[in-house]
């Protein structure tokens, strides 16, 4: 299906990204663990590996709202292994609603898959946006260390792969992943 492009131009109202203090405090807020945060500070290392080889090649990159958005991605995991339910999307209800960012609960919402195949907003179109950016660091992070997709994903599916549903979902994140490694490769190098 091809949904319209989403754009988003800079909205000078917007208040100023939080910076990695107010992040964390955000983390204390909301409990999260110590491997969760610790997970978070990885994440956003490789978010920002990728977009600093992006701004040396001339390529525009908001990096203080990818930091941000990479440190809070996974705000409401802690909640949601104790209580159930889905972390992406809960966790932008909380970004959205302690930043007043809507960029930063976008990344949030969609760091575990995004959405859109064809089309302006498929994940080729605009490899630096900014889910695009934080969902690939998540998926290169294990725990707190940097491992590649396909090592990723074997991870992913022996934690998660319980259920033919779930394995499903594994299956086609991780091609939807590797897709948009090559097109930020084809952008920036190898990664």
């Amino acid at each position: 299906m091809d949904l319209p492009a989403l754009v988003f131009p800079p909205d000078p109202s917007l208040p100023p990204v939080p910076d990695e203090a107010a992040c964390v405090r955000l983390w204390d807020k909301y409990g999260m663990l110590p491997n969760i945060r610790a997970h978070s500070r990885t994440v956003a290392r490789v978010a920002l590996d990728v977009a600093e080889r992006a701004v040396a090649l001339g390529h525009t990159v908001d990096v203080p709202a990818l930091r941000a958005a990479a440190l809070l991605h996974d705000l409401a995991k802690t909640y949601t292994i104790l209580h159930g339910g889905a972390h992406a999307q809960l966790g932008a209800a909380w970004v959205r609603e302690e930043t007043g960012r809507p960029d930063l609960a976008r990344a949030v919402l969609f760091h575990v898959s995004w959405p859109w195949t064809e089309g302006p907003s498929a994940l080729g179109a605009d490899p630096l946006r900014l889910p695009l950016l934080v969902s690939y660091a998540d998926k290169r992070a294990r725990h707190d260390e940097v491992v590649g997709l396909e090592e990723r994903f074997e991870d992913l599916l022996n934690r998660y792969g319980d259920t033919e549903e779930h394995r499903a979902l594994i299956a086609a994140n991780r091609e939807q992943a590797l897709t948009y490694e090559r097109a930020l490769t084809a952008l920036v190098g190898t990664i």
